[in-house]
C-alpha cells in the first residue's frame, strides 16, 4: 500500500506540472478529441502538448508493456492513474480504436513484429484505425460475411463491402474481416490489417438522423493485401473477432457512466425545484448510474484478471448503452426549448438534440441489444433455448 501511495504522489505531481489548464475543461464536441493519426489536425498547442507528452511516458496506454509503447504499470497502478486524471478533470490524451479494439487483440493474437510495429505506432497516435466487421446482410450474423479474399501466393486480393465503418473516411488502416474459404462458415474468416490508401479502397459516408454521422459505407475493388499483414491463423480469424468484440463491448458499455456529469439532479437543480417527477426520475437515474459505475470496476478488475465471464461484456453493453440513451432522454426533458433548437450558436449548433438523437443508435452498433439479451440469458443465466 506504501507504495502505491507513493506512485500515486508520483502521478499527482506529474498530471499538475504536465497537463495543460485547456486540457482540464470539459469537451465540447469532436473538435476537442484527439483522434491522432497520419492526418491529425491539432485543434490547439496544448492538445498537441498533451499527447506529446502523454505518449513520451506511455500514459496514452498505461497498462502495456513498454516494447510496446505503453508505461508497463500494473492493474492497481492503471486504476490510480485513472483516477488521478479523473480528479483534475483531464481530457483523454488519444481517442482510439487501435487502443481500446485492436491493442488488446494484437497483444493476444499478434507476431512479435506486428506487435513491435503497429502497438508503438498506435500508443503514440501516429495511427489512426477503423473496424471492416459489419456488411449489408451481415450485422448481427456477422459469420455470414462475403468480402472475399483471393490466394495470390504473397497476397490477397480482397473484394467486397463493409457498412457502418466508423471514421473509414478518416482513417489511415483498417482491420478488416475477410472470408479466406467459402467451404466453412466459422473455420474460413481472416483477419486482414491494410492500408486505407491501398488502390481500390474508397469510402461513402451515411448520414443520420441527427444531421451527421461518423459512419461510411467502405469499398473493395481487387485490393491487395500482403501475406504479412494477417492476425492470428488463417481462416481462424473468427477467434481474434470475437476476442476484439468484448472489448468494443467493454468501450461501448463506458457510455453508461456519468458522461463527464457527477449527477444530473446536481445539473439542472434549479429546474427541478419545479418538477417533483422529473427530480425523482433523475435521482433514480443518479442511484442506477452510480451502482453502474461501481459494478463496472468490478467488471474491469475481473476482467483484466482473467476472471470475468466470458459474456459479461454483452451484460455490461447492454446496461451501460441503455443508461446512456435515458441519460440523453432526461436531459433533453430538462433542457425545456433549449433542447429544441436545432441550429443555433447559442446551443452549439443543436448539440442537445443531435446528441440525443445519436444515441438511437448505441443499442445498436456492437450488437443489438435484443442479441446482447439473448446472450446474456443463453450464456449468464442458462436458460433453455426458444
Amino acid at each position: 500500500m506504501a507504495e502505491l501511495e507513493s506512485f500515486r504522489a508520483e502521478i499527482r505531481a506529474w498530471l499538475e506540472e504536465n497537463c495543460p489548464a485547456e486540457m482540464r475543461k470539459p469537451v465540447r464536441g469532436d473538435e476537442d478529441v484527439c483522434w491522432g493519426g497520419r492526418n491529425c489536425e491539432f485543434q490547439s498547442e496544448a492538445q498537441k502538448k498533451w499527447l506529446e507528452r502523454c505518449a513520451a511516458k506511455g500514459y496514452t496506454v498505461p497498462d502495456w508493456p513498454k516494447p510496446y509503447g505503453g508505461a508497463g504499470l500494473s492493474t492497481a497502478e492503471t486504476k490510480i492513474f485513472r483516477e488521478e486524471m479523473a480528479a483534475i478533470k483531464a481530457r483523454s490524451p488519444l481517442n482510439s480504436f487501435g487502443i481500446w479494439m485492436l491493442g488488446p487483440a494484437l497483444l493476444k493474437f499478434g507476431t512479435e513484429e506486428q506487435k513491435v510495429h503497429y502497438l508503438n505506432q498506435i500508443a503514440r497516435g501516429e495511427i489512426r484505425w477503423c473496424q471492416g466487421y459489419s456488411e449489408p446482410g451481415s450485422g448481427s450474423d456477422l459469420v455470414s460475411l462475403q468480402t472475399f479474399g483471393e490466394d495470390k501466393g504473397d497476397h490477397w486480393v480482397v473484394n467486397g463491402s463493409k457498412i457502418w465503418t466508423s471514421y473509414a473516411n478518416k482513417a489511415d488502416w483498417i482491420f478488416c474481416l475477410v472470408r479466406t474459404n467459402k467451404e466453412d462458415k466459422y473455420r474460413g474468416i481472416s483477419f486482414l490489417l491494410f492500408d486505407m490508401t491501398s488502390p481500390g479502397v474508397s469510402t461513402k459516408p451515411i448520414l443520420l438522423i441527427s444531421g451527421a454521422s461518423p459512419f461510411c459505407e467502405t469499398f473493395f475493388d481487387n485490393v491487395e493485401v500482403p501475406k504479412a499483414q494477417i492476425v492470428g491463423e488463417l481462416n481462424r480469424g473468427w477467434d481474434v473477432a470475437k476476442f476484439l468484440l468484448g472489448h468494443e463491448r467493454e468501450m461501448i458499455s463506458g457510455m453508461g457512466g456519468d458522461g463527464g456529469i457527477a449527477s444530473l439532479g446536481a445539473l439542472y437543480k434549479d429546474v427541478l425545484e419545479h418538477d417533483a417527477l422529473l427530480r425523482a426520475e433523475m435521482a433514480l437515474f443518479d442511484v442506477e448510474s452510480l451502482a453502474y459505475r461501481a459494478h463496472g470496476e468490478r467488471f474491469m478488475d475481473e476482467w483484466k484478471s482473467g476472471r470475468a465471464h466470458p459474456a459479461y461484456s454483452n451484460l455490461m453493453k447492454y446496461v451501460g448503452t441503455e443508461l446512456n440513451k435515458r441519460r440523453h432522454e432526461l436531459v433533453m426533458a430538462a433542457g425545456g426549448t433549449e433542447a429544441l433548437e436545432w441550429e443555433s450558436q447559442r446551443t452549439n449548433e443543436g448539440g442537445k438534440p443531435r446528441a440525443w438523437l445519436r444515441t438511437k443508435a448505441n443499442s445498436i452498433e456492437g450488437g443489438t441489444s435484443e442479441v446482447m439479451l439473448n446472450v446474456v440469458s443463453k450464456r449468464i443465466l442458462e436458460m433453455p433455448g426458444g
